[in-house]
């Protein structure tokens, strides 16, 4: 799989959109466990792929918020993002904001990481360390 642009180029355009530290604290670490992903589950060859789709998850949530994977596509496609790229982007909001249903694995860890990655920054902000480095998985349970 390819998404059509560099990861350069990616986070370029993550940073045109989105500007809130929040946000782009958010997208890097989807991307981080996007790419661990990939690897852990045989995908490593796409791992690029995977991480591009973590990278770029929220592209359009920090401008348009109700508009959320709705006004992504058309950023993407201006980009020379390729359509599996968009579909994964607009598929993890699937049941929320997006009728666009996950489909390929990517997609279903891209959906699960999301909202897990929340869970765990917020976890972590309420610790006296503000640190994972120290979090338990009893804290989070």
């Amino acid at each position: 799989m390819t998404a059509g642009m560099t990861r350069e180029a990616a986070l370029e355009l993550l940073q045109e959109y989105n500007q809130e530290p929040f946000h782009i604290v958010h997208a890097l670490t989807v991307e981080g466990v996007m790419r661990w992903f990939a690897g852990e589950l045989g995908y490593g060859s796409d791992a690029d792929f995977w991480a591009m789709a973590g990278l770029l998850h929220d592209i359009d949530f920090e401008r348009w918020p109700d508009e959320h994977c709705k006004k992504a596509p058309e950023l993407l496609s201006a980009a020379h993002a390729d359509e599996a790229l968009i579909h994964a982007v607009c598929s993890h909001g699937w049941g929320l904001c997006s009728d666009i249903a996950p489909e390929h694995e990517m997609e279903k860890v891209l959906f699960a990481c999301d909202e897990l990655t929340g869970l765990i920054g917020a976890a972590v902000r309420m610790r006296p360390s503000k640190s994972v480095q120290d979090l338990e998985v009893s804290s989070l349970k």
